[in-house]
């Protein structure tokens, strides 16, 4: 199998880091350039495949305009994007392709899956709360991937998250409407990433949870991702298309 020669945006951050080892790690990855802010991006993108890019939206976006016009291929982690950013990311993907995730942990997506498959099935009768916890250098709430989980659910239910969720509860908040789904966001310490989805009913709970022990994970599925785009010209994917879970 021939090697993908990546580029890795951010690579002094922590993320970076971990993004470093892995494609060092693989056997059919060379790592080809590494950059962050300050540095001269298309020096560091015109030999390489493939970006890897956990950096910070602005930032990402100005690297997918050189790595289309340079023909390099997008895995993009990062999070906060605002829904105008996002159309952006589309419109690049129609020139080349792109795998775009809130998270790209292999197990964060099959969790994807089973909360698709679980709000199926307790679509009647149960509340349902999203908690996320972070470690405190964390600068967008909720994170991506608690929202992805919110926006799975919501529809699965046939509803749409921007009407029923709410971000945080204080003072005299009155019932919980039946159809609403909650986030909890918790910042602190260096937690990586725990996530859990909550299914309340009467006189049990369902608990959907997955946490990370290290960014590893993260880094592993981006080298998947990039793989998936190998032979593609164009489009955008996310890593359910990657893993094949349409």
């Amino acid at each position: 199998m021939t090697n993908i020669s990546y580029a890795i945006a951010g690579a002094n951050g922590r993320m970076g880091k971990t993004l470093v080892e892995a494609v060092l790690a693989a056997p059919d990855a060379k790592l080809t350039a590494t950059f962050d802010v300050g540095d001269d991006v298309e020096a560091a993108l015109a030999g390489a495949d493939c970006l890897i890019d956990f950096t910070r939206p602005e930032g990402t976006l100005q690297h997918l305009e050189i790595c289309r016009r340079l023909g390099v291929h997008a895995v993009i982690g990062t999070t906060g994007f605002t829904p105008e950013q996002k159309q952006q990311i589309e419109a690049f993907a129609r020139d080349m392709p792109i795998v775009f995730a809130p998270n790209m942990a292999v197990g964060v997506n099959a969790v994807f899956k089973l909360l698709d498959v679980a709000a199926r099935i307790l679509n009647e009768g149960y509340d349902v709360e999203v908690i996320e916890a972070h470690h405190r250098h964390k600068i967008d709430a909720p994170s991506g991937t608690a929202l992805r989980m919110g926006e799975v659910v919501a529809a699965a239910l046939g509803r749409d998250l921007a009407d029923c969720a709410v971000y945080g509860r204080e003072g005299h908040t009155g019932a919980r409407p039946a159809t609403q789904i909650g986030f909890a966001t918790i910042r602190g310490g260096d937690i990586v990433g725990d996530h859990t989805v909550l299914f309340a009913g009467t006189g049990e709970r369902i608990e959907i949870t997955h946490k990370a022990a290290s960014r590893m994970p993260y880094a592993l599925g981006s080298l998947r991702a990039a793989r998936f785009l190998r032979g593609k010209t164009n489009g955008l994917f996310d890593m359910q298309d990657v893993l094949g879970l349409r």
